[in-house]
């Protein structure tokens, strides 16, 4: 039996598109920090989101910007904004100033929009 899970697990992960690896990373960091946010004694958990969150749209600005990434340019615009809007809004969280809500709701909208894509094409 564990050897047909181990197969079955490695079968799987190669069919795993670079879209899907996006929509984990990107669902992975969004429950933390909504697990987080708000709760005074798990604000070092908020912190390390916040951080991985930042790290994440650094990555996806940097390949949004690229020369041969394919997407449309108004909606690379847009996610060039929502990076700057999520670097300076984690700002403003760390600081205690703001909640994470916003940053929760804009990596929904992108995971919806994710599962969007992938299911047109």
């Amino acid at each position: 039996m564990l050897q047909a899970q181990a197969a079955y697990g490695q079968n799987s992960r190669a069919t795993k598109t670079p879209r899907d690896t996006e929509y984990d990373a990107i669902a992975h960091i969004t429950h933390r920090m909504k697990s987080a946010d708000g709760q005074a004694e798990l604000f070092t958990e908020l912190v390390t989101a916040l951080h991985e969150n930042r790290r994440l749209w650094t990555i996806l600005s940097v390949d949004v910007a690229h020369p041969d990434n394919p997407l449309p340019q108004d909606l690379k615009a847009r996610l060039l904004y929502l990076a700057e809007f999520t670097d300076a809004h984690s700002s403003r969280v760390l600081k205690k100033e703001a909640s994470a809500a916003p940053l929760i709701e804009i990596n929904t909208a992108v995971m919806r929009g994710l599962r969007e894509r992938t299911d047109v094409q």
